[in-house]
Order: C-alpha cells, then structure tokens, then sequence
C-alpha cells in the first residue's frame, strides 16, 4: 500500500469539505474503505513483535505477516450535467508502522475527478488529478503495475473488437531538493487474444528532471499482461506478467530513481493463480526477477501461495506458504522459508470474502546470510522466528 503523508490540518480541512459537500446531497455520495490490524506477538527476546521477509518486489507473504496498521477511505461524488458524467473523488489513508494508531501518518492518496460522456468522444473517460492505476498479487501485498501519481490522462477509448487505449502523464516535484521527473504511458488493454484470455501491453518513458547540480535521466519500461478467466476451469483467473526496464523507469512503470544511469536495467517473470472450487480457493505466485545497477547484478525468487478451506459458511482455516530467496553479485544467497496457519472468521466461503478476523501462528526459518543483511529487517543472529496474534482485514 502506499503512505503518502500530508499534515494532519491539511487532512482536517480536506475531511471536512467533503462532508459539508457531502451533506448537501448525500443520496448520492458514495462511501468504501479498506483497513487492517491487529495484536501479535513473538518469541524474539526483547521484541514485541517481529515480521519476515527479504527486501524485494513479492519476497514477503502477508498473512500473518503485517506488522503495520493501515486503512483508506474513499468518498465519491457522481454527478450528471448536461448528459456528461462527472465523478468527483477523494481517498484518505492513515499509516502506522505498529499495531497502535496513535501518532500515525495520514495523507491524501487519491483526489481527481473524471468526465465521461463527452459529444466527441462518448465512450472515453477524461481524467485529472492525483490518481491509482496498479494491480497486484495479493497475497504479497505487491503492486507489479504501479502507475500512480499526480497527473492527467484518457482511459476507455474504443480500439474496436473490445480492445482499449489509455494514454496518461504524471509528474512528481521535489522542491528543488531531489530530482523530479514526468513520465507518459501508452495503455493497450482488454486487447482478445484467445477464448477468455486478454492482454495488456503498457509503454512507458520517464525524464528526471535536474536538480542541484545533479542531473535527471532518461527510462523505458515495457510490460505486458495476460489474464486468462476461470483456469483450466478452476474459477478465478490466472495473471502472467512480463516486464522490462532501463534508466529511470522501474519494472512497475511507475517512478524510480530518476537519476539512474541506462545501464540500470530490470527483467521480471510473474504467475498469479486465483482459484476457488467448492470450499476449496486460494492463490499462488511464482515469481523471477533480476535487476542490474551500478552496484552488480541482483536475482530473485519466490514461491508460494494460500490456500482457503472453508468448514462451515462463516468458518474458514487459512494456510500461507512462501519460500523466497535472493542472490546478490559475489554475495551468498539469502533465503527465507515462511509458514502460517490459523482460522478466520467470515461471513462467506469464498477466498476473496470480506471481512476476515483471522487468528494465527506463523514460524519463520531462514539462513544467516538473509539475517545479516539489515535491509530485511530480520532478527539479528537468529534463523527462525515464531509469531502468533489476531488480524483483521476488511474492505467495503
């Protein structure tokens, strides 16, 4: 998720407007949210609580596994005037990194407003703002398309045989402290490519802007998508990534570091299976990464999934496994093994049914090379970990 922080008198005042504007028509006014949180604790001697991952793109798995508080909330305004319409939007979003929300960061995570309906152009949506585009595997809490930012753009123009075009530009400033950058992105999507399969090709390029005495470079990224409904008739979908990048552009395509050299480049493979059958439902991810900077080459894997199994209609048991590893250039190989179990309480059988109140324990095994490299924020001179505690995560 992302934590964009704005002052809290800013959020204030933000709130506020939007429940007065929402007060003067409040048949209208759309509300959803999504939060997470909860007590865990762990055997780690002189630690409250302890979370277990390697410091890269899908290498930690969530279940179990958050040891932040998190929440959004949207607020929308649909409006018609003159057979345009116009949908006003406004997410807030708080973020604590421990389980107590007091003195959390909160901050505007989207605001834009989107016209559809317009007489040269009566299928296309218009957009501008501060706006999401991204899509993810749950299960590691990763977004392998993240587009989002501050900018403008067109979605939903009709390509013909149900294909779709997007064109979008954001750009990011920084004061004049750090460099900031624009990039611009050609979307391609819904494009059919076979019985219940569809592809999306995205093109991006990014420019750093130069910034005290430092300057700004030059990116491209390329990724593509197929998604594929109901495999091998299982329900659900199955979601293949393939993704490239060089420069200031990063594999998700949306900023990096904007003063990367064109010798910085990025390759990705992802596989995300989502299933359910019966009581039966789950997800899985295979995933292949390697990056190169001026620092070496750096591979990565992972493998895992959680499986849902539920034994009554508002009884689920939830088990999470993922087996993560990286390899940096003239470095030894980190792994990280990670197990969870424990029920959940829900008011439906399916994978995807929220909210959960789940309860867990979780055993975390891994070598000294993953404990010792700091950027995994793993236990210091350990190679396994247990943690065990509730969680709820709902979304409405």
């Amino acid at each position: 998720m992302q934590k964009n922080r704005q002052p809290a008198s800013a959020l204030r005042l933000i709130a506020t407007a939007a429940i007065l504007a929402a007060a003067g028509s409040a048949q209208a006014v759309e509300w959803s949210g999504y939060f997470r949180g909860g007590p865990a604790a762990t055997n780690i001697s002189g630690e409250s609580r302890q979370c277990y991952g390697l410091n890269g793109a899908g290498l930690k798995y969530r279940l179990g596994n958050e040891c932040d508080f998190y929440g959004e909330f949207t607020l929308t305004q649909p409006i018609k005037a003159d057979g345009v319409e116009i949908s006003a939007n406004l997410m807030t979003n708080f973020y604590s990194p421990n389980s107590e929300t007091s003195g959390a960061s909160t901050g505007i995570e989207q605001a834009y407003a989107e016209l559809k309906g317009l007489d040269f152009a009566p299928k296309a949506t218009f957009w501008m703002g501060k706006r999401r585009d991204r899509n993810d595997v749950h299960i590691v809490d990763t977004f392998f398309v993240n587009m989002s930012g501050v900018g403008a753009g067109v979605t939903n123009v009709d390509m013909g045989n149900g294909a779709k075009f997007g064109l979008s530009a954001y750009k990011t400033d920084n004061g004049g402290t750090a460099n900031g950058g624009a990039r611009i992105h050609a979307d391609f999507y819904d494009i059919g490519v076979n019985p219940g399969g569809k592809l999306r090709v995205i093109g991006t390029v990014s420019k750093g802007d130069s910034a005290g005495g430092v300057k700004g470079t030059s990116g491209t990224g390329l990724s593509l998508e197929h998604t594929q409904d109901n495999f091998l008739g299982w329900g659900g979908s199955n979601h293949i990534w393939a993704q490239m990048s060089q420069g200031s552009t990063p594999l998700n395509q949306g900023f990096g570091t904007l003063t990367a050299p064109s010798s910085t480049k990025g390759t990705r493979l992802v596989e995300s299976f989502t299933f359910q059958q019966g009581p039966l439902g789950g997800q899985t991810i295979a995933l292949w990464e390697q990056d190169k900077t001026a620092a070496g080459k750096l591979t990565a894997t992972t493998l895992g999934g959680r499986i849902s199994y539920a034994m009554t209609k508002n009884l689920k048991w939830l088990t999470e496994v993922g087996v993560s590893s990286r390899k940096p250039d003239g470095g030894e190989t980190q792994n990280l093994t990670k197990v969870t179990l424990g029920p959940a309480l829900t008011t439906g059988a399916d994978f995807w049914k929220r909210p959960e109140l789940r309860f867990y324990v979780t055993q975390a095994s891994f070598n000294k090379a993953a404990a010792a490299d700091t950027s995994n924020g793993l236990p210091a001179g350990k190679t396994s970990a247990t943690s065990y505690g509730a969680q709820i995560e709902i979304w409405f």
